[in-house]
């Protein structure tokens, strides 16, 4: 369990840690906007991505876990690096 003030000892990245909350399923979804699954994409589209989680409109069939949501923002925070 990480600590809240402890930085991670395992930077967030999107291939490790953000792509895989997205199923195939979200990414079908989303197809005709942008890919979930591509890193440009999403890099593209971060804040609204973010605005939609937090506001759980997003995945379509029900939000995410606080925790989730939270590491996206984490993500982001840290230069959504790759």
């Amino acid at each position: 369990m990480t600590i809240e003030n402890e930085p991670s000892a395992v930077p967030v990245s999107f291939e490790r840690n953000i792509r895989p909350l997205f199923r195939a399923f979200d990414r079908d979804s989303m197809t005709k906007a942008f890919d979930l699954w591509s890193y440009t994409d999403v890099v593209s589209h971060q804040e609204a991505i973010l605005d939609h989680l937090v506001a759980g409109s997003m995945p379509c069939d029900g939000a995410w876990p606080a925790e989730q949501v939270e590491l996206v923002r984490q993500w982001i925070a840290a230069g959504s690096p790759a």
